[in-house]
């Protein structure tokens, strides 16, 4: 354990609290919480494997606020759940071996596809209109979830946004995709988190208070989005998933 620093603490948890309060609903806390365990000295597998732990136990309180208003759908998420632990555990093993920056390009492609069809579809997630899926389809949106699960393995950023815009094209409205996405999301980020441990570069002494301070924004954050309804997760992801783009650009020309 290292000693911590009354400042570095505070900043932790502030950072912990407004990076789950905002991937609560749509994701991209780690565009927050990220640089800030770098910003206090971690090296980058460690604050990435660090920022699992506290993101884990946001993503774990969010998961039941959503559970317990009715916003997950347990028969489809129950079957799509294996797919999502699997992609995540491959990703987080191959991480060690391939640099993830070779997906960074792809990555923004798809953000910015993503922002301009959320944009111009205006009335879209606002009703729920799933009504099940066909032998095809499914195969495909299986396809999809275990790619978005190896995603956030192998890179992360972005996977709520991915995971949510996946569930809007089968049809769910943006809360029941939120609600969806962020049960899926929390199996990944939960196994990828086994993965880290096991390759011992968690850092526990930083880790812990940020997630506590994730809990708190996690149930303050997916209430607020359960009471606010559609409108606003929308503004929310739109806003989300332009930042992530900003990010990945930012990173790319640096």
């Amino acid at each position: 354990m290292h000693d911590i620093h009354l400042y570095t603490l505070l900043f932790l948890i502030c950072a912990g609290f407004l990076a789950s309060f905002i991937d609560a609903v749509v994701g991209g806390g780690g565009l927050i919480s990220i640089p800030a365990l770098l910003f206090v000295g971690l090296p980058p597998s460690t604050a990435i494997a660090t920022n699992k732990l506290a993101s884990s136990m946001g993503s774990l309180t969010s998961t039941i606020s959503f559970i317990r208003s009715g916003k997950v759908n347990f028969r489809l998420v129950s079957k799509l759940f294996p797919l999502t632990i699997i992609g995540a555990l491959l990703g987080a093993f191959i991480v060690k071996h391939v640099s993830a920056e070779i997906l960074r390009p792809l990555v923004l492609v798809l953000l910015i596809a993503v922002a301009v069809y959320t944009i111009l579809k205006k009335d879209w997630g606002k009703d729920s209109k799933y009504k099940g899926m066909s032998r095809n389809q499914a195969i495909l949106f299986s396809i999809v979830i275990f790619l978005i699960g190896f995603y956030d393995g192998f890179f992360g950023a972005g996977t709520g946004s991915f995971l949510l815009f996946a569930f809007l094209m089968l049809g769910f409205d943006f809360v029941q995709s939120a609600g969806n996405a962020k049960f899926l999301n929390f199996a990944s980020n939960f196994l990828a988190l086994l993965m880290f441990i096991y390759l011992g570069i968690v850092n526990f002494a930083y880790g812990i208070p940020m997630g506590i301070a994730m809990i708190i924004g996690a149930f303050i954050g997916s209430n607020f989005a359960i009471k606010k309804g559609v409108s606003y997760i929308r503004v929310l992801f739109i806003i989300v998933t332009l930042f992530l783009i900003g990010k990945n650009i930012f990173d790319y020309i640096k």
